[in-house]
């Protein structure tokens, strides 16, 4: 009887389990995939993040993977600085949004916002202050407090998958002082040469 009674409580926190990621599934949740490949104009860059931020180990992983520039751990050696201005850890706010007819909460607006600038080797601002704001509504159910909470993670999660393609093609698109400029055509280069005369005797006809 007791080796029953505990299979059965086993059976009911599975069903648990199982019912909150459906919940989750069901509500139309996805995370997005990562994006594509952007060429970046540094050999060596420096976030300047916390070593344990999971924004900074995203971004250094999405640079690492691009591949052609080093992540140091020294600005004085990096060729290209993220200075974060507003770290989006610090600043992520949820706030009401909208209200069910009984006064209660229905649905909260999640924002996930950064504010950041790219510098050289030698200091000089290469990108200006740049702000990335984004926001996901979530729907609010007091009978689903588990699978929300799970929700809300994963939406967080999604906003920083998102917050480090959009930095990556901010920093894909700096111009440096250093970057080669296709060479200017000189006048008349792209003329044809004129044809020569041609050398060769007009064909005797056959008698």
């Amino acid at each position: 009887m007791a080796t029953t009674s505990k299979f059965f409580r086993r059976g009911l926190v599975y069903v648990a389990v199982l019912a909150a990621s459906l919940t989750v599934s069901a509500c139309g949740f996805h995370l997005r995939g990562e994006g594509g490949h952007y060429t970046l104009p540094f050999p060596t860059m420096y976030i300047g993040l916390p070593e344990s931020s999971p924004l900074a180990i995203d971004l250094k992983r999405n640079i690492r993977a691009n591949g052609g520039t080093a992540v140091v751990s020294n600005p004085q050696d990096a060729d290209g600085v993220v200075e974060v201005l507003s770290n989006p850890e610090k600043t992520k706010t949820k706030t009401i949004l909208s209200l069910n007819s009984n006064g209660r909460v229905r649905q909260y607006l999640l924002t996930y916002n950064i504010v950041f600038r790219v510098l050289d080797k030698q200091g000089n601002q290469l990108l200006g202050p740049t702000q990335i704001t984004l926001t996901r509504p979530i729907d609010f159910n007091e009978t689903q407090l588990l699978a929300k909470e799970q929700e809300e993670a994963l939406l967080y999660k999604d906003m920083q998958t998102d917050l480090v393609q959009q930095m990556m093609r901010r920093i894909a698109a700096v111009k440096t002082p250093g970057m080669s400029l296709a060479p200017t055509p000189l006048p008349g280069a792209d003329k044809q040469p004129s044809a020569q005369p041609s050398t060769i005797p007009p064909a005797v006809p056959i008698q």
